[in-house]
């Protein structure tokens, strides 16, 4: 399918108009009717409702923003790996989660380049669903999230089990800070605590609120090893009968992708998780 189509669906989709996608597409209005008419004939469905307020999706064309993703996507990622480096034998696609970057993913990349020098590498750091949704396209080898997705051929292998655990500034434990761990650790978070179900503020990034306590005080929950360092030189402290939550670390990836590299690396990953104790997720001025 001619890509441009799939272009001007989804300018359609973002811009709510034939009208204003032609004028971002830089192409007339005509034309923009022309592609549309030629990809609903080829797919045999009705994507839009025109009407005087613009251009609504039908169900058949909801449907078809996920697959009109997937083909800009899938065709973005050919252009980018597409020829490989002179002297690179194969390339390898990881991702992982914000939250994970700092510094799993970074050491995992490290220790990739050193042991397999033949490859070229590219990482991928995005939310959960979006990684989730590469390694079903083919699009990365295997990605590290808190909250995997199960399908026929994807792999599923829990990489560290970790606990969410409610600290603070001894000297400023106030004001609690919220920090989104996602809708499961919503859920159990606001069942324990109710009282704090609303907090003053609140964070969607883990490091991020972590920097925010140690700056300016505070009591929120993070993850064992993250804190650990901080627990251990007093910077913060644990809040006595605080309840726990659990929050493992998964690794995805397509069975139908494996190779001897992303066996390797999965390996080099596991040691790697051993080895490393200090994830206080201090961004230094070398990094």
């Amino acid at each position: 399918m001619d890509l441009d189509l799939a272009r001007t669906f989804l300018e359609i989709v973002r811009s709510g108009s034939l009208a204003s996608a032609a004028e971002q597409l830089h192409v007339t209005q005509t034309a923009v009717t022309a592609r549309v008419q030629k990809l609903e004939n080829l797919l045999g469905v009705t994507l839009f409702v025109r009407n005087r307020a613009g251009a609504k999706l039908t169900p058949d064309g909801e449907a078809f923003v996920v697959y009109a993703n997937q083909l800009l996507q899938t065709w973005e990622a050919a252009r980018r790996d597409l020829p490989r480096p002179e002297g690179l034998h194969q390339r390898l696609h990881i991702g992982g989660e914000v939250s994970l970057c700092n510094p799993l993913i970074l050491n995992w990349a490290k220790t990739i380049r050193q042991h397999l020098p033949t490859h070229a590498l590219r990482v991928q750091i995005r939310d959960c669903e979006q990684l989730l949704r590469q390694v079903e396209m083919g699009l990365l080898d295997a990605a590290l999230v808190y909250q995997p997705a199960y399908w026929p051929g994807v792999q599923v292998e829990q990489l560290l089990e970790e606990k969410l655990i409610q600290i603070r500034r001894p000297d400023l434990p106030e004001p609690y800070v919220y920090v989104d761990w996602g809708d499961e650790f919503r859920q159990q978070h606001d069942a324990a605590l109710p009282d704090k179900a609303r907090a003053a503020i609140s964070f969607n990034l883990g490091p991020v609120a972590l920097h925010y306590i140690l700056d300016n005080g505070g009591s929120g929950y993070f993850r064992t090893r993250v804190v650990e360092s901080y627990l251990a030189s007093g910077a913060l402290e644990r809040v006595p009968k605080a309840p726990e939550f659990t929050y493992p670390t998964y690794l995805v990836y397509s069975r139908e992708r494996d190779s001897p590299a992303l066996q390797q690396a999965i390996v080099l990953l596991r040691e790697r998780v051993k080895q490393d104790s200090d994830w206080s997720q201090r961004w230094g001025a070398e990094i």
